[in-house]
């Protein structure tokens, strides 16, 4: 997998990054929510800063830029984002080159403020790696290696804050035993039968999902979505759920639909009915305000919708 970057674009968001800082040096605060004592934290994906808003309480603001349907792969901070980043007490972003065109971004300001990448926290034997050795971004669909993602994250905060770190560590500990309780709802994907247990979405962001739950996980595009899908890869994946009789098969809310539309209408056209078994969260979550819009509510729905589609 290359990765394109487009470099005229990172000088323009550097030059943004200089200018804003420059403008910052002439006042004594860059953000009203310092003034109000909180820590202003910026995050990427909501993965991170829906979690963090619940840790963090009363003693932080979480914004994070990447909202619903938005593709992290794809994504180009905008000005409005350099600004936010540029105000932020603290900035986290998930790393292992998910968020590509922001990476430039973020180490420019690395020396000015605190910055974490989540990701780096994950040991080297936890992490997928794909055919051509691009590692595989999308830890928060292990929970136990979420988990460790986000300790990395709180213990920069404790370190930032120390006079809060009692009230991070009580509430983190209070966090994660809603995660345990998740843990084990989600034990019921290994009870779909074996033979029935096949995981086909349009790109591989879940294959920490399948190795949690002993499934085979198809992606059409592969880690990111900047990859194609030939012809080839359509065929390749009608054959899997011809051979196997498959009965349904996943759209993502970040990802066009029209690569799995394209799937099953080559399967119907050669015989083989297979279903749309409805709609995942991958890279990206819910409406915020929502039960989907939280970790452990998009989390449970993909649980109950794989399961409802596969276990027939």
């Amino acid at each position: 997998m290359k990765i394109k970057i487009n470099h005229v674009f990172i000088t323009v968001v550097l030059g943004l990054l200089l200018l804003l800082s420059a403008c910052g040096d002439d006042n004594t605060s860059n953000s009203s929510d310092a003034e109000n004592g909180e820590i202003n934290i910026v995050t990427t994906i909501s993965q991170i800063g829906e979690p963090l808003s619940v840790i963090g309480g009363d003693k932080v603001v979480v914004t994070s830029l990447m909202g619903p349907s938005v593709d992290p792969h794809l994504y180009n901070p905008t000005q409005s984002d350099i600004t936010k980043v540029d105000q932020a007490d603290v900035v986290f972003y998930s790393g292992l080159n998910l968020e590509a065109n922001m990476v430039d971004v973020f180490e420019a300001i690395s020396d000015e403020k605190v910055v974490l990448a989540v990701g780096d926290s994950i040991s080297e034997d936890d992490l997928l790696y794909d055919e051509e050795g691009a590692i595989d971004p999308h830890i928060w669909f292990d929970i136990d290696l979420w988990e460790q993602a986000l300790t990395s994250a709180v213990d920069k905060l404790k370190e930032y804050s120390p006079e809060d770190a009692e009230f991070f560590e009580n509430n983190k500990n209070q966090y994660f035993e809603k995660l345990a309780d998740l843990k084990e709802s989600a034990e019921k994907i290994t009870t779909i039968p074996d033979e029935q247990r096949i995981l086909v979405t349009a790109h591989d962001a879940f294959g920490y999902f399948g190795r949690k739950y002993d499934m085979d996980v198809i992606g059409l595009q592969g880690l990111s979505t900047e990859d194609e899908v030939g012809v080839s890869d359509i065929n390749d994946t009608i054959a899997v759920i011809k051979d196997y009789n498959v009965p349904a098969i996943f759209v993502e809310s970040s990802i066009n639909q029209d690569t799995i539309q394209a799937v099953i209408e080559g399967a119907q056209s050669d015989g083989v009915d297979v279903a749309l078994g409805g709609e995942l969260f991958s890279d990206a979550m819910g409406e915020a305000n929502t039960e989907k819009g939280t970790y452990i509510g998009m989390y449970e729905h993909n649980i109950e919708t794989i399961y409802n589609a596969l276990n027939k």
